[in-house]
């Protein structure tokens, strides 16, 4: 049977308000809508995606779906599934990720009813801002210690921040402030890995640049021991990628765990109009009106398992290309990165610049299910201040950030995100106690800060206190090990849990513990 020939038994056109009458008729009007789009547009690709979930969801009686995370419905597929099939199905990807994903979600169901893995905002100071010029300030040191700021109350009584971090300072209650980080190491690329991975850099010394023998970053390590099927990625790192000249700054990626695990990178500034996402182009020699000459749908769910294990172009496809085709088949996903969507309002909230519009645009990711967003403030070094500290944070850095990261607290607290989702704020070490004779702060690793809230932080308390010039702890010291178990506890993950390396041995993932005064309030 032709597809028109279908197409009419089933009584039914794109936009004309008859009811289908079975749920082939449905799936052969999915296969001619898309196939019937001759364009090579993005945009007007995942117009269509979004009209066909419009029309699933018009129909849903048709169907007899019962749309549940646990798969308990007549005909074994989802909406999302379907429209995944739908148009992944097409190129020769999708179903049999979608079915082999099953089995892996039924094994872990008992312990998501245990306790639901959280999400996870990292805002990522690149380059390590001053602990003593924002939240671990020392008024009554010497006045080559305590700098030219002045601290200003917040709404928690006793606890004291910047005078230019005002917006926070009115938000106090909802975070927790962890004064005593520390460790040992003072180079910026050592430090990075360590604090974005949870772990020392395996064989490391002064500026190792990234290598497949690094530790997984969050994300991969979640992706690796929490797979997806769903085509949302389980971590987006915005809106920089951390490089300058020859140094590739490690802890970005999977490391060990292979490519596979990668997070998917975003280099574009989301505050500028022209931003858009360039993994959600079409692959080089693919484009939509090649699909009109695919089989029809019907034949094509037949024989899914059988072409993807011999389809040579499916295995030639990157990782991130096939990923962009699931992506294409999610309105919700690549609807996250439209930002113009969001009301002129909320977006000046954030602030129209590149830290508050990246913040609002992992908010956006959370929303729609991303696991793991990191959030660079800057480029590789930008917080690294050397010289003019006070005059570069007062007029460049703190602005933007006070403001954007209060408004992401903000939304995330009003849509009850929060509770599910931890924003952690930190760099990879803090600043020299001293001022030097340009104005500025040295590397610092023996004591830092790192502002954690929502997901079942406590906040309006400082856990640890630093010395009397913020040198050192002067009470119980977490190093980025803690730091990490503590951030995969909240995805669901063990830190205890097993990992393999490129050798294929087994490697406990974290070594760390979890910093329980966050969620206890007890020191």
């Amino acid at each position: 049977m032709s597809v028109q020939t279908a197409a009419q038994l089933g009584r039914f056109r794109f936009g004309v308000k008859e009811r289908p009458t079975t749920r082939l008729d449905i799936l052969i009007t999915i296969y001619q809508t898309l196939t019937s789009r001759s364009t090579n547009s993005v945009t007007a690709l995942l117009d269509v995606v979004s009209k066909l979930s419009t029309l699933i969801s018009r129909f849903n009686k048709s169907f007899e779906m019962q749309v549940t995370f646990k798969h308990q419905h007549t005909i074994g597929i989802t909406r999302r599934e379907l429209l995944q099939v739908g148009y992944s199905g097409l190129v020769g990807v999708g179903l049999p990720s979608l079915l082999s994903g099953r089995t892996l979600a039924a094994d872990s169901n008992a312990a998501r009813q245990v306790r639901r893995p959280k999400s996870v905002v990292l805002v990522f100071l690149t380059g390590a801002a001053s602990h003593h010029d924002t939240f671990d300030m020392k008024p009554d040191a010497p006045a080559e210690i305590r700098g030219e700021f002045k601290p200003i109350a917040t709404n928690v009584p006793g606890l004291q921040v910047c005078e230019h971090l005002p917006r926070l300072a009115e938000r106090a209650e909802k975070y927790a402030l962890v004064r005593t980080l520390s460790h040992s190491d003072n180079n910026h690329l050592m430090s990075t890995h360590y604090v974005l991975t949870g772990e020392l850099q395996p064989g490391g010394f002064f500026d190792k640049v990234a290598s497949r023998d690094d530790w997984p970053s969050y994300s991969a390590a979640c992706d690796y021991l929490r797979p997806r099927r769903d085509g949302i990625p389980t971590g987006v790192n915005l809106p920089t990628y951390l490089l300058e000249g020859s140094l590739t700054w490690p802890g970005q990626h999977a490391g060990f765990l292979g490519p596979k695990y990668d997070p998917w990178q975003i280099t574009g500034d989301p505050n500028k109009p022209e931003f858009r996402v360039d993994s959600l182009t079409l692959a080089q020699g693919i484009d939509v009106t090649r699909l009109d000459n695919r089989r029809v749908l019907l034949e094509q769910l037949n024989q899914q398992q059988q072409r993807l294990a011999s389809a040579a172009v499916a295995r030639r496809l990157s990782s991130e290309q096939q990923l962009a085709y699931s992506i294409l088949t999610s309105s919700r996903l690549a609807q996250a990165f439209h930002l113009h969507r969001e009301l002129e309002s909320v977006r000046d909230r954030y602030g129209r610049n590149t830290t508050g519009q990246s913040l609002l645009l992992a908010r956006r990711l959370v929303e729609v299910g991303v696991p793991v967003v990191q959030c660079n403030i800057g480029r590789v070094q930008t917080w690294d201040n050397h010289q003019a500290v006070f005059t570069t944070l007062k007029d460049r850095l703190l602005p933007p950030l006070d403001q954007g990261v209060s408004a992401l607290l903000d939304d995330l607290d009003s849509s009850g995100l929060l509770n599910e989702t931890l924003v952690l704020m930190l760099g990879e070490f803090g600043r020299t106690p001293k001022i030097n004779d340009k104005s500025g702060r040295d590397h610092w690793g023996p004591c830092f800060f790192g502002l954690f809230a929502g997901a079942g932080v406590r906040g309006g308390q400082v856990i640890g206190k630093s010395d009397k010039i913020a040198a050192y702890p002067s009470t119980n010291p977490y190093t980025p090990n803690d730091v990490g178990a503590t951030v995969y506890h909240l995805l669901g993950i063990p830190p205890e849990a097993e990992v393999r390396d490129r050798f294929d041995r087994p490697v406990r993932l974290n070594q760390g513990k979890i910093i329980e005064p966050l969620f206890t309030g007890v020191g």
